[in-house]
């Protein structure tokens, strides 16, 4: 019965990875559009800067991610720490906690080059043209973010349906 209910979960994460799979087919065709009005409005600098920021952003959406899980793991990490814990590992745990944090920060400086880039585009398109933009980053990266979850979703019951299987003889 187990097995079956984690058969039939998967079943579902994977007809959801599909659906936001093909949104992010969609989204790049919007991306695709946008980007080549861009390219007739901006300077070639400008439109190198736009095609960056859309090239970093999966990257640095990833990297938050990624940087976010850690850090929550040392927080935790750092709040089970009690009377026992030795000195040097509270020291270990706090210096993580400190590397991450400004890692995560500097990561953070995507939504400068964000506010940087529709500065640029403000100057060519029309306010309807900018919100297109602005909803197209946004839908991107939720999307991204929507992605990455799903696979961590699919891997861990992947992996517990293979324990499982394997347990029973």
């Amino acid at each position: 019965e187990l097995i079956r209910s984690l058969r039939s979960k998967l079943q579902v994460l994977w007809e959801e990875r599909e659906l936001v799979l093909s949104e992010a087919r969609e989204c790049a065709e919007r991306g695709e559009e946008l980007e080549a009005m861009v390219r007739d409005v901006c300077k070639p600098n400008e439109f190198e800067r736009y095609m960056m920021f859309i090239g970093d952003l999966e990257k640095v959406v990833s990297l938050l991610l990624c940087l976010s899980s850690r850090l929550a793991r040392v927080q935790n990490a750092l709040r089970r720490i009690d009377g026992n814990t030795d000195a040097e590992e509270k020291q270990s745990l706090n210096k993580r906690h400190k590397l991450l944090s400004r890692q995560r920060e500097d990561a953070k400086d995507l939504k400068e080059n964000l506010d940087l880039v529709s500065g640029i585009l403000a100057k060519y398109l029309t306010d309807q043209q900018l919100q297109d933009y602005q909803r197209f980053v946004q839908v991107k990266t939720s999307l991204l973010i929507e992605q990455k979850d799903l696979e961590e979703q699919i891997k861990f019951f992947e992996e517990q349906l293979e324990n499982l299987e394997k347990s029973i003889p």
